[in-house]
C-alpha cells in the first residue's frame, strides 16, 4: 500500500518565543511517534517540523490511510482451568470465550504452550489496522498534551486548554482533509498567512504544497531553521555594509527567529552622546528590551548603530526605522540616567548598607557575606603571593553594585558595573577587574579570572556559598539546586585546575567554614562538601574525555591538590601503555585484597625476618628504586615516577610465584604483609593502580 504525505498544522496566537523551537520539535516528535506506533508511518520515513510565532506544524511522508492487519496473540487461561481431564472445554472457558466474542469451536485452533510453570491456552486473531481518519485527532491531542508547557490557558466558552488560544487546525493527507477535532476546532485545509502582507485565509491544496504555498501566498518562512539562516545571512550582510561586526548574537538570533514570520533587516541609529555610558549597559538595553542587534567596530567598541529584524518588508521602511529609533531613545536615556546617578552616589558608601540586606535568613546579611569573603580572599591571596590588602579591598566592594540603580534594572550587569564604579572613584585597576571577574565562570566555557586577586576573590565567593548552604543542610538533591551550588563547585574546580593554582581544596573548604561565626553552620561541612566537589570533578573529567578507569584510579586517593589531577591522569595513561602495567595492576589488586586481612599496625619490614630469596629480592628492589621514585613524586614528575616503579614487575611476579604471604609463623606473616604494604604505598602515590586491573 502506497502512502501519502500528511500535514498537521495548529494555528494559534503568538507562542512563547524562547520555547518555540522546543515546542515545534516536540510537537512533531509526538505526532510521528503516534503514527508509527499504529503502523501508519514507516519507521524510516522523512518528516519535517515547522514553527512560527503563530503555528506549529509537521509533515510526514509515506503515511497510510489504514494500517496493515496484524496478528494479536492473547493468553486465555491455564489449561488446567480451561479443559477437563478428557480435554473438553470447562464452564469457565466457555464463559470467558463468550465474553470475548470467540466461538467455542475455535478452541481446537488454540495454541498450548508453557507460561511460566503452567501450561496455558493462547488465541491468535487478526486485527484490522488503524484507520488514519479515526485516530489522527487523538494522536494530535496526545502530542499537544505532552508538550513541555508549564502553564496552559482557557479561552472562549469551550473547555479546551493550551499555552495560547488556538484558531485553526489543518489535517491533510495528500489532497484530502482528514476529519478530526482538536482543542474544539474542526479540521480543514485553511490556514492564514502573514498578518499584514498576505491576503488572509489561504487554502492548502495538498500536504506537499504546504511550505511553497505559505512562502508564495502567505509571505511566511515556516521552517524555523531556514528562517534563522535567512535572518543571519541578512544580519551578516548588513553588518558588512556598515563596516561593522555583530559580536555575540546566537541567543538573540534564536529568540528573534521565534518573533517574526517574514524577516527583513533594517539599520537604525542613536545619538553618539549615549556612547559615554558603559557599552555593556547600552548593549543589554538594546538586546534584552528591544531585540536589536548592536554593531561594533573591529576592536569590539560599540557603534551608535544597530540592526532591526522587522516582520515587514516595505519599499519605504522609513517609518519602521524612525519608530524603532524613537522607541530605543528613552531606554538609552534611562541607562544614562542610572549610570550618572550611581556615579554621583559612589560605590564605597554603599558598602555599609549591605548590612541591612538579607543574604539568607540563616546565613546573615550581604554585609556578613562580604566580611567572610574578605577573610577567605586575604588568606588565598597570601597563599598565591598576591597583595592581601588589595584582596580585602576588592572583597569589601564586590557586592556593593547590587545596591545601584543600574544593577537593580539589569541584574545581569552585577560585577560589570562594580568595575566601572570602582574605577570612577579611583580604585586600582586590579581591584576593579577583580570585582568584575569574581563571578567567573558564570557558565560552562566562560573565561576565568586572570589575576591572583581576581582568583582569590572568585574562590572566596564560591566557597562561601558552598560552605554556607552545606552548613545549614541545603544540599542539592536530584535536579534541584536552587542556590547554584553545582555551578559554584565547578567554578572552584576550574579555577584550581586550569589556573593551575597550587592550593589545597580541603584547606580552602576548612577556611571558608571557619569564616562563619560560631553557631551559624549547624551541619559538618568539610567531608560532605569535599565529596560533593570530588563527584563534580569526576563527571567533569569524564566529560572531557578522560578514561573512566583512569579517573577512578586517580580520584580513589581523594586528591586535594586539584591542579595536579590532570598531570596524574596523563601519567597513569602513559603507565597503562607500558608492557608491565597490566601485571602490576593485577598485583596491586591482589595486594589490596591481602592487606584487608592484616591485623594491627603494619610497620617497616624487618630485613632479619626475610626468609625466602624472592622476598629478599623484592625488598632490595624496593630499596633501590624508592629514592628515585620519591624524588620524581616530589618534583611532580609523575610519569617518570611510574616508569621507575614499572621496573619492579619482575621482583613482584617472582614474589607471588614463590612466597606464601600468609605464613603460619606470625612474625614472618606480619613482616611479609609489611613488605607488601610498603610496596603498595610506593606504587599508589599517583593513583590506586589496582583499579586499572580488569
Amino acid at each position: 500500500m502506497t502512502g501519502a504525505t500528511l500535514l498537521v498544522e495548529l494555528l494559534t496566537e503568538e507562542l512563547p518565543p524562547k520555547a518555540l523551537p522546543k515546542l515545534g520539535q516536540a510537537f512533531a516528535n509526538g505526532i510521528l511517534a503516534g503514527l508509527r506506533s499504529r503502523g501508519l508511518a514507516p519507521a524510516d520515513g522523512a518528516s519535517r517540523w515547522f514553527a512560527t510565532p503563530r503555528r506549529l506544524a509537521v509533515t510526514v511522508a509515506g503515511v497510510l490511510s489504514e494500517g496493515a492487519p496484524k496478528d494479536v496473540t492473547e493468553k486465555i487461561m491455564p489449561v488446567s482451568v480451561a479443559l477437563t481431564a478428557d480435554g473438553q472445554p470447562t464452564a469457565a472457558l466457555s464463559k470467558k470465550l463468550e465474553a470475548k466474542g470467540i466461538p467455542l469451536s475455535a478452541v481446537a485452533s488454540f495454541e498450548r504452550r508453557m507460561d511460566g510453570k503452567a501450561e496455558a491456552l493462547f488465541h491468535t486473531s487478526t486485527v484490522a489496522g488503524a484507520k488514519l481518519a479515526e485516530v489522527l485527532g487523538g494522536i494530535v491531542q496526545d502530542a499537544l498534551r505532552q508538550l513541555p508547557i508549564p502553564k496552559v490557558m482557557r479561552w472562549g466558552d469551550g473547555d479546551a486548554t493550551f499555552v495560547r488560544p488556538a484558531h485553526k487546525l489543518t489535517l491533510l493527507h495528500g489532497a484530502d482533509v482528514v476529519p478530526g477535532s482538536v482543542l474544539d476546532i474542526q479540521s480543514g485545509r485553511t490556514t492564514r498567512g502573514h498578518r499584514f502582507m498576505s491576503r488572509g485565509d489561504i487554502d492548502i491544496a495538498t500536504a506537499d504544497a504546504y511550505e511553497p504555498t505559505l512562502l508564495a501566498e502567505g509571505k511566511i518562512i515556516p521552517d524555523f531553521a531556514e528562517r534563522r539562516a535567512n535572518i543571519e545571512k541578512q544580519l551578516v550582510s548588513e553588518a558588512g555594509r556598515q563596516n561593522a561586526t555583530l559580536g555575540e548574537y546566537a541567543d538573540l538570533l534564536d529568540e528573534v527567529t521565534a518573533l517574526v514570520e517574514h524577516p527583513t533587516v533594517y539599520v537604525g541609529e542613536f545619538e553618539a552622546e549615549f556612547l559615554a555610558v558603559p557599552q555593556e549597559c547600552l548593549i543589554l538595553t538594546m538586546r534584552a528590551n528591544q531585540k536589536y542587534f548592536p554593531l561594533f567596530d573591529t576592536e569590539g567598541k560599540l557603534l551608535n548603530r544597530f540592526l532591526i529584524v522587522s516582520n515587514m518588508e516595505l519599499a519605504d521602511p522609513s517609518n519602521i526605522i524612525t519608530g524603532n529609533q524613537r522607541v530605543v531613545r528613552p531606554r538609552l536615556s534611562d541607562a544614562r540616567f542610572f549610570f550618572e546617578q550611581d556615579i554621583k552616589a559612589g560605590l564605597t558608601p554603599r558598602v555599609v548598607k549591605l548590612g541591612s540586606v538579607v543574604y539568607h535568613n540563616k546565613l546573615g546579611s550581604l554585609g556578613d557575606r562580604v566580611e567572610r569573603m574578605s577573610t577567605v580572599a586575604r588568606r588565598i591571596a597570601g597563599l598565591l603571593g598576591a597583595d592581601e590588602n588589595l584582596a580585602n579591598r576588592a572583597a569589601l566592594l564586590s557586592k556593593a553594585d547590587l545596591l545601584t540603580d543600574m544593577v537593580g534594572e539589569f541584574p545581569e550587569l552585577q560585577g560589570t558595573m562594580g568595575r566601572y564604579y570602582a574605577l570612577a572613584e579611583g580604585a586600582l585597576p586590579v581591584v576593579a577587574e577583580a570585582i568584575e571577574q569574581h563571578y567567573r565562570p558564570r557558565f560552562a566555557g566562560d573565561a576565568l579570572p586572570d589575576s591572583n586577586i581576581g582568583r582569590a576573590l572568585a574562590l572566596a565567593d564560591k566557597l562561601d556559598s558552598l560552605a554556607g548552604f552545606f552548613g545549614i543542610g541545603q544540599i542539592p538533591t536530584g535536579d534541584k539546586d536552587p542556590f547554584g551550588l553545582r555551578r559554584a563547585a565547578l567554578g572552584v574546580l576550574r579555577i584550581l585546575m586550569e589556573g593551575p593554582l597550587p592550593l589545597d581544596l580541603a584547606e580552602l573548604i576548612k577556611h571558608a567554614a571557619e569564616a562563619f561565626n560560631p553557631g551559624v553552620l549547624t551541619v559538618g561541612v568539610d567531608g560532605p562538601l569535599y565529596d560533593f566537589m570530588l563527584e563534580r570533578l569526576r563527571n567533569t573529567l569524564r566529560d572531557a574525555g578522560h578514561a573512566q578507569d583512569v579517573v577512578d584510579a586517580v580520584l580513589a586517593l581523594k586528591p586535594t591538590r586539584i591542579d595536579l589531577v590532570v598531570p596524574k591522569l596523563e601519567a597513569v595513561l602513559a603507565f597503562q601503555q607500558l608492557p608491565e602495567a597490566a601485571a602490576l595492576a593485577a598485583a596491586n589488586k591482589r595486594i589490596v585484597n591481602i592487606l584487608k586481612k592484616a591485623e594491627g599496625e603494619l610497620g617497616e619490614p624487618d630485613v632479619a625476618l626475610l626468609v625466602e630469596e624472592a622476598e629478599k629480592a623484592l625488598f632490595h628492589a624496593i630499596v633501590e628504586v624508592a629514592p628515585l621514585a620519591r624524588s620524581h613524586f616530589q618534583n611532580e614528575a609523575y610519569t617518570d615516577a611510574l616508569r621507575v616503579l614499572a621496573g619492579l614487575r619482575a621482583a613482584v611476579d617472582r614474589f607471588f610465584d614463590e612466597v606464601m604471604v600468609m605464613a603460619e609463623e606470625p612474625l614472618v606473616r606480619q613482616n611479609r604483609l609489611a613488605l607488601l604494604n610498603q610496596l603498595a604505598g610506593l606504587m599508589n602515590q599517583v593513583a590506586d593502580i589496582s583499579r586499572l586491573s580488569a
